[in-house]
């Protein structure tokens, strides 16, 4: 790998998971617009897939008191699900028109967050519906947060609740994506050497991350995420 593809690979991931680990989800929306200047998507995914396991496994630990088991149960078998049909997709689709629908689906997710969710009563069949779809967008852009989120917003109102549900659900999605993108050869060795090269990287993204969580007023942050978000989209499709 050659320096400029190592540095745009550090800005990435250090971008996606220190918004990760402060928000609990948009860590791949952040990152992988980034990656995308250097790297294919197939193997953007793959970076992404591996931290995200070393970010599941901290978090976890730090925020297991908080997470809503009976949530991550209901929606385990419809995320497998998803992410497998996902991994297919991305194996075997062309990449300029996954990029675009990238773009397309960050931008969709900007707008629902800007025009403000509004008190929805989404039954067991809706949830498990989304379920599916966000396990599908994990495995072909690992973006299935923001439907994600829309399923736990509907069951837990408690914001400390919501952010290590959402930590927990995609730590399950992480343990199905890995070995499925490994069997397809998507991830491989290459990729593992040079992400422990840049670990220490990722270790500040997740300290950082979690001071801003603790400190900052997050009205004013999520204002500048969407900010962030909408900018990245508008790359990807134009």
């Amino acid at each position: 790998m050659d320096l400029f593809s190592l540095i745009v690979l550090s800005i990435g991931i250090f971008a996606g998971f220190y918004v990760q680990t402060a928000m609990g989800f948009a860590g791949s929306l952040m990152a992988l617009p980034i990656l995308l200047l250097k790297f294919q998507l197939p193997e953007a995914i793959a970076y992404i897939s591996l931290f995200y396991v070393f970010s599941s496994i901290f978090l976890i630990y730090r925020e297991w008191v908080f997470i809503d088991k009976k949530t991550i149960l209901d929606l385990s078998i419809t995320s497998i699900v998803g992410v497998v049909l996902g991994v297919l997709v991305l194996s075997y689709s062309k990449p300029v028109f996954l990029k675009k629908m990238l773009g397309a689906f960050i931008l969709a997710y900007v707008l629902y967050s800007l025009l403000g969710k509004r008190e929805s009563n989404l039954g067991n069949t809706s949830i498990l519906g989304l379920g599916i779809l966000a396990g599908f967008f994990s495995g072909i852009f690992s973006t299935g947060g923001p439907l994600y989120i829309i399923c736990v917003e509907n069951r837990i109102k408690e914001i400390n609740t919501i952010r290590a549900t959402m930590i927990g659900i995609l730590g399950l999605v992480t343990l199905t994506r890995i070995p499925t993108l490994a069997l397809s050869g998507i991830l491989n060795f290459e990729q593992c050497k040079y992400a422990a090269i840049i670990f220490p990287i990722f270790l500040s993204a997740q300290f950082l991350g979690r001071k801003t969580f603790k400190k900052s007023g997050k009205a004013h942050y999520k204002k500048s995420i969407l900010f962030l978000l909408m900018l990245s989209g508008l790359s990807l499709l134009f």
